[in-house]
């Protein structure tokens, strides 16, 4: 064992103990947080347009700050945008990080000293804890990379440093990693995202690659190209292979892709960050739950998915979450967020210590005709009739497939077959069944004969891909949205229909 992974392995058993500790007091450490926060913010304009001089309590703080998302918040973004100082937190952010919005367009987030510092430790933690657990630092001896966004960055005409979070943190990696990094600033500063990923490829392919981050999607992408390069499979190019870092998105589906690919060779650990905070890392390989991590300036709140847009919804906090339950998840950060409806979805899988499991997207779902159906209950679905049918996907969507007659109208799925199944008619039925088996709102509206049965419509390999790229998201941090309660994907879809 080299020395760096020797001193690779000592840090991380150092800080995996701090970690667990810390998991053991996360409603303590909670406590602390918003009391902090709160504090820090109080000089601020927000704070004292909020009173939170005299906030003691998180009833006060309910009472006082509604719960927004970006749209809603909007005024407070502008005025960080347009350079002003204490805005919603001490002083100006060093970063706006650039994301992808919805009605808004483009979103930028504030990204302070304070925030960043917890972003870095987040990624650091994820290997720490693995390290910790695996006994095996050899990754540290070979190359690394990290499949992301381009690391430049720009001002806005107000003098503010803007880009791509994975960008913005790719400025951040330690001083003893950068030897090992992968690819080069060249490469990853490319735009257009096939023509970075063929020279990244060119770049990393005759290297000894030990570790490998990025979304599911794109890292699967990149893996098509290597061996449209070579007419190799990933581990014949990079035989020690050892991690595979991955986050983002529910990987569930990606899961029998991924291990097609790495045979039980290579680890694969999962991360929860965002532009708003670094939530979640795994905890154990033995499990995929998520540790939310309660000491990294992030106060949180949860709202019951089944009041979710009510006006007296709940907001929770950790010591109140139950197990099993589906939570909108609200968050209060040292970036100057506040009561901010970040648009995802999570599960706790244990509260002791508190493990949880990302589901979905608060606006991703149907509910077209009142059974509300989730990402991960249609995640599990094509899983389902996947296995039981010998076939496989690369990709797909969901939507509603409206109709005047009464019992016309059902779900129409929209599948990017890897192996198609020899009966499409039995695997629709498949699938069919075990969202009524997991959804009992679908289930009532199948038994009363108000929706008809699961529609299957094959679409093209890579279909997926080219709506993002249409869309102007293709790579990166952009994901293809699973589910939708309208037809507007369905239609751009339509030129590949197979068999259309």
């Amino acid at each position: 064992m080299s020395l760096k992974s020797t001193i690779g392995l000592w840090l991380a058993r150092e800080r995996a103990k701090g970690i667990r500790k810390e998991a053991a007091q996360a409603v303590a450490l909670q406590k602390r947080t918003f009391s902090q926060l709160i504090k820090m913010a109080s000089p601020t304009a927000f704070g004292k347009e909020h009173g939170f001089d005299s906030i003691r309590s998180h009833q006060d703080f309910m009472q006082r700050v509604p719960v927004k998302n970006y749209e809603q918040a909007k005024e407070w973004f502008d005025r960080i945008y347009l350079g002003q100082d204490n805005v919603t937190w001490p002083g100006k952010p060093l970063y706006l990080a650039k994301t992808s919005g919805t009605t808004s367009g483009t979103k930028y987030i504030p990204i302070t000293k304070a925030s960043i510092r917890k972003q870095v430790q987040g990624a650091r933690d994820a290997l720490f804890l693995f390290l910790d657990e695996s006994g095996d630092a050899s990754f540290l001896d070979g190359k690394m990379m990290f499949l992301s966004g381009s690391p430049e960055i720009e001002k806005n005409s107000h003098g503010i440093a803007t880009g791509r979070l994975s960008g913005i943190v790719n400025h951040f990696v330690p001083p003893y990693l950068l030897a090992n990094r992968v690819p080069s600033y060249a490469a990853n500063i490319i735009e257009d995202w096939e023509e970075k990923v063929r020279t990244i490829v060119g770049e990393i392919k005759d290297l000894d690659l030990r570790l490998i981050s990025g979304i599911p999607p794109w890292v699967q992408m990149m893996f098509e190209e290597l061996e449209a390069q070579t007419g190799k499979k990933p581990l014949e190019v990079w035989p020690n292979l050892k991690l595979f870092v991955q986050g983002g998105v529910d990987f569930s589906p990606y899961r029998p892709i991924f291990q097609q690919y790495f045979q039980d060779q290579v680890a694969i650990t999962e991360v929860f960050p965002a532009s708003e905070g670094f939530f979640g890392i795994q905890f154990t390989q033995k499990d995929n739950g998520l540790l939310l991590m309660p000491d990294y300036g992030i106060f949180y709140e949860f709202i019951p998915m089944s009041e979710y847009g009510t006006e007296n919804a709940r907001r929770l906090t950790l010591g109140e979450v139950e197990i099993g339950q589906q939570y909108a998840l609200i968050i209060s950060t040292n970036a100057g967020l506040w009561a901010y409806d970040i648009g995802d979805t999570v599960i706790f899988t244990s509260v002791d210590p508190w493990v949880i499991r990302v589901s979905g997207r608060v606006k991703h779902f149907i509910s077209a005709f009142g059974e509300h159906v989730i990402s991960e209950e249609v995640n599990k679905a094509i899983l389902i009739a996947s296995e039981q049918t010998g076939s496989a996907f690369q990709e797909f969507t969901v939507c509603p497939l409206i109709k005047e007659e009464k019992g016309a109208s059902a779900h129409e799925w929209l599948i990017e077959f890897a192996i198609p199944p020899q009966d499409l008619d039995a695997f629709a039925n498949l699938l069919d069944k075990a969202l009524q088996d997991q959804n009992p709102y679908y289930r009532d509206l199948r038994e009363g004969n108000i929706l008809k049965n699961a529609v299957v419509t094959p679409i093209a390999l890579n279909a997926s891909r080219e709506y993002m790229k249409s869309q102007g998201k293709l790579g990166g941090q952009n994901k293809f949205p699973r589910l939708s309660n309208d037809r507007k994907i369905a239609e751009a879809l339509r030129p590949f229909y197979l068999g259309a």
